[in-house]
């Protein structure tokens, strides 16, 4: 296992982390399972660990610290929050009202005093950048968290809250947690330099883009996956941009064969290969996922096989751009821009 330092933190972190999204209801893992591949992770030297509040509704949560009960002091432990939590409209959010009362709601179902990172699972347009970082910086000196950071927003949304920061003598940011893969690669072209100048450490999601690099989808192979199953429109060929995405896995299971590589090992390399990534987060459903994506974490991909990745999808390029959760919402509101 590699580690690296998180953004100018001084905490040195595992170069793949744990993402525990799949625990519970999500992804039908029950307790047992859940330990037994928190068990492996820490075993093969993962040393951080990330969940939300809106996992499972808290289910995920939970069962990640009844996981980790006894070794809590060993793992930079990580949640988020702002995602709804349930129909109450102030459920959710960056204000101080929720954010105060919701860090306390996850450190009871985590069974712990403190989490090392607290992130903002989405920009909140409704809240000014000053009352979310004020509620962040409070809770910080309170100790109930030891760093705070955003996760999936906008490269200027980043820079404002940066700004904002400064501007009012407040903590800041330290961490990005943005959608990565060979196939989503917008974010080379804006919020991984935006990262970079301001020093800020990077976990990226969805390294295997939804499995769509796991190995298991293939031209002319049923898709089996779980992600599959309850978001059949990212796996519909009659969508040009599955259809583009299916084109691409293709090309790059050749590029792996040739390398002798399987696609994850080559899909994990890419991912941890960009100077501005920390941490890749695998999110395994299984002890057999896991040991699959563990694999991948010695893999050092060489320049030529890089070099083969962009001619198939070039920098900065997102094959399905529709799925990005950091477009500004005038893209997506035609009335944002139009007076």
């Amino acid at each position: 296992m590699q580690y690296r330092t998180l953004g100018r933190t001084g905490v040195q972190v595992s170069s793949l982390a744990l993402g525990a999204m799949n625990f519970g209801a999500i992804g039908r893992t029950t307790q047992d399972e859940a330990t037994a591949i928190v068990d492996a992770a820490l075993e093969s030297g993962v040393n951080l660990i990330d969940t939300a509040d809106m996992y499972g509704g808290g289910e995920s949560e939970e069962m990640v610290g009844k996981a980790i009960a006894g070794r809590r002091d060993d793992i930079v432990l990580a949640t988020k929050a702002g995602m709804p939590m349930g129909d109450e409209r102030n459920h959710r959010g960056g204000s101080r009202r929720w954010l105060v009362t919701e860090l306390d709601n996850s450190l009871r179902r985590l069974g712990v005093d403190h989490v090392d990172l607290y992130q903002i699972h989405r920009w909140d347009p409704a809240t000014s950048d000053e009352e979310t970082l004020s509620a962040l910086t409070d809770l910080q000196r309170a100790g109930k968290i030891r760093y705070f950071g955003s996760s999936t927003f906008p490269a200027y949304r980043v820079v404002q809250a940066q700004w904002a920061a400064r501007a009012h003598h407040l903590s800041r940011y330290v961490t990005e947690q943005p959608s990565y893969s060979i196939l989503q690669r917008g974010i080379e072209a804006h919020v991984l330099p935006v990262t970079e100048q301001y020093g800020m450490g990077v976990l990226v999601w969805s390294p295997l883009a939804s499995g769509w690099l796991s190995g298991a989808v293939r031209e002319g192979r049923e898709v089996t996956t779980s992600r599959s199953r309850f978001m059949p429109e990212r796996f519909d060929l009659t969508v040009p941009a599955n259809r583009a995405r299916l084109d691409a896995v293709e090309r790059l299971a050749g590029v792996a064969d040739e390398a002798g590589l399987t696609m994850i090992q080559l899909a994990l390399g890419f991912v941890t290969a960009h100077p501005a990534v920390t941490c890749a987060l695998i999110g395994p459903r299984t002890l057999d996922h896991l040991r699959s994506q563990l694999a991948a974490a010695d893999t050092v991909l060489s320049a030529d096989v890089l070099d083969a990745i962009d001619a198939i999808v070039a920098p900065g390029t997102d094959l399905a751009a529709h799925e990005k959760f950091d477009t500004p919402p005038a893209l997506l509101d035609p009335a944002r821009r139009r007076r």
